[in-house]
């Protein structure tokens, strides 16, 4: 019985595979194998080693489902956006699979792939919007009744995600940052007051760099001062407090205008419980059902991937495979 989707994920620093059975709606196999220590003494992803972590992973990976193989109807891959050296490591293994068991291939959007981390196990629930957060992408996106996508905001430097790993690096606390940043602030007090990117500014968009350098002149005067460490907990508190306000003013605006019944937020910086909370107090006021994806499923996995190519598959929409390409930027951006 053909009732599996297989799933591969290597857009950036994860190898990862999974399995979602199609008849009982759920996630039956996950496997990730992270490269956080491997990029950690470089202070961010380096491409070239991702490519060949990835390389060795993702064999490792699939050695681990070969019971499972008789089973899957059709391999999903994300296929973009991400670096262009990590993804060629999953298509090509996904290519050589649906040669080997003579099954379909479908390149999924590694972004419409967090979309389905909120609907693992359950039928998608659009229309509805959603603030997608991570380490390359910061968007406010609104989903129709039939799944077309329209960005209503996005970043136009860096992403939430990818600020908190430099203000993190900035400070010699090692990567990824998200979560030291966010542990940090919840020992410490919005000490330092940066000023919100674009508080006043009427365009719909995001904006990090000026809030990057405002920390980057903080530390420079603590250090100076000799009073860097002690105040480690309150810069991190402060840039925090000022990139979700900063999430927060945007989203309220087009909140305001959307009133969604249902919002969903995604992404790995999504994972954010100071962030999770503002959100959770703006969709109360609105009455909107509000959805978030398990913690262990917000950053980058196999299993969003393999949902999100179930939907392709029931719809038939099957890539060739010398026709499926990789795609480093994103097609809706």
């Amino acid at each position: 019985m053909k009732d599996l989707i297989l799933g591969i994920e290597s857009s950036c620093d994860d190898s990862s595979v999974a399995l979602f059975d199609t008849v009982n709606f759920k996630i039956i196999h996950h496997e990730k194998i992270s490269q956080e220590l491997e990029h950690s003494k470089f202070g961010g992803v380096v491409p070239e080693l991702a490519a060949r972590l990835h390389t060795a992973a993702l064999p490792k990976l699939a050695e681990n489902i070969l019971e499972f193989l008789p089973r899957v109807a059709a391999v999903a891959v994300t296929n973009e956006p991400g670096l262009s050296v990590s993804l060629i490591g999953g298509v090509s293994m996904a290519k050589a699979l649906s040669l080997a068991l003579e099954i379909p291939i479908i390149g999924v959007n590694h972004l419409i792939g967090h979309i389905y981390s909120l609907f693992l196990e359950d039928a998608a629930q659009f229309p509805m919007g959603i603030l997608l957060v991570s380490g390359g992408h910061t968007m406010i996106l609104d989903i129709s009744n039939s799944g077309e996508i329209a960005v209503l905001a996005k970043t136009s430097d860096d992403s939430f995600g990818e600020s908190f790993d430099k203000v993190a690096k900035m400070l010699n606390l090692g990567y990824p940052g998200g979560k030291v940043i966010e542990n940090l602030a919840r020992e410490g007090e919005d000490k330092f007051h940066f000023t919100v990117p674009l508080l006043h500014d009427k365009r719909l968009e995001f904006s990090f760099s000026g809030l990057k350098n405002q920390v980057r002149l903080t530390i420079a005067k603590c250090a100076e001062d000799g009073k860097l460490e002690a105040n480690l907990s309150d810069i991190s508190c402060s840039f925090q407090t000022a990139a979700i306000a900063h999430i927060m003013d945007k989203l309220k605006r087009i909140y305001a205008e959307k009133k969604w019944a249902k919002f969903g937020v995604v992404g790995g910086a999504s994972a954010n419980l100071a962030l999770r909370s503002e959100i959770q107090n703006l969709a109360q006021i609105y009455g909107s059902a509000l959805y978030f994806a398990p913690l262990e499923y917000c950053s980058d996995n196999a299993a969003m991937i393999a949902r999100a190519g179930f939907e392709k598959y029931k719809n038939g929409e099957f890539d060739e495979i010398s026709a499926l390409k990789i795609n480093p930027k994103c097609k809706f951006d």
